[in-house]
């Protein structure tokens, strides 16, 4: 019997879902990307909800994309990448506009797509041994809606860091970036995760975490939406582009690429 690409389980009023590709890193695929969107929403219409931690099974939080995808995607046109992108983008904005808390718990490495997974949750707890990165530019890529949500967290001279040398850092770094909320050591991430979101369920109003949460997209992101469609449509002229077909078949034959 397969197993599920995702789980998904609801606890003293904490809905966690947990990405179940081990196997392979976690890495995204469109049904990953589709069940992630399906299963935040139903966390967001459960009543006996108050917050959702994500999480993932294996040693990588996430590596981006998967490989198979990956290959599929050097054949798509135009108008399926932009179908395709707008179904990343649909995921990222549910979780960043969801009306409850997301927190990350990153106890692995988190890449690319995969870091911007949890860059747009809430809250990110991570264990020391995590790296962090957007390697996209080394692929012939553009990390184009991960860059929507990175600047919000951080200062645009880091944000050009990042994304412009796609070099992976620590957690420590992360934290320093403003990427990410606390550094825990591995034997007590699940615990301390768990103790700040019920504290979060027993100490705050629901409908005030909620019109919160709101209120501090609203008020730093009114561009967000146009910047984001824009992203999309960069995302699928990029992936069509020789660069992009170069660096990905380098990539999948494990070769050399110099740029």
């Amino acid at each position: 019997m397969t197993e599920p690409l995702v789980l998904y389980s609801v606890a003293d009023r904490i809905a966690t879902i947990t990405l179940n590709r081990p196997d392979k890193r976690n890495a995204l695929n469109p049904e990953l990307v589709k069940l992630l969107t399906d299963y935040m929403l139903e966390a967001a219409d459960d009543d006996d909800v108050k917050i959702i931690i994500l999480k993932a099974n294996g040693t990588s939080f996430s590596a981006g994309a998967d490989l198979a995808y990956l290959q599929e995607l050097q054949t798509y046109t135009y108008e399926e990448n932009l179908a395709d992108s707008k179904n990343l983008k649909n995921l990222f904005t549910t979780i960043y506009y969801l009306p409850k808390v997301v927190i990350a718990q990153v106890e692995g490495h988190a890449i690319a797509g995969g870091c911007g997974l949890a860059t747009v949750c809430d809250l990110i707890f991570s264990v020391p041994e995590a790296k962090f990165g957007y390697t996209e530019v080394k692929l012939g890529f553009v990390p184009a809606l991960v860059s929507c949500f990175l600047l919000r967290k951080t200062s645009e001279t880091i944000a050009k860091q990042i994304l412009l040398t796609g070099e992976l850092f620590s957690a420590e770094r992360a934290l320093a970036y403003g990427l990410i909320n606390f550094v825990t050591n591995k034997e007590a991430i699940n615990q301390k995760t768990r103790e700040f979101a019920l504290n979060l369920c027993n100490q705050a109003s629901t409908n005030s975490l909620m019109v919160t949460k709101q209120l501090i997209g609203q008020t730093t992101n009114t561009q967000l939406e146009k910047t984001l469609e824009l992203a999309v449509q960069i995302n699928a002229r990029v992936r069509d582009s020789d660069d992009f077909k170069k660096g990905i078949s380098a990539f999948l034959n494990k070769e050399n690429i110099n740029w």
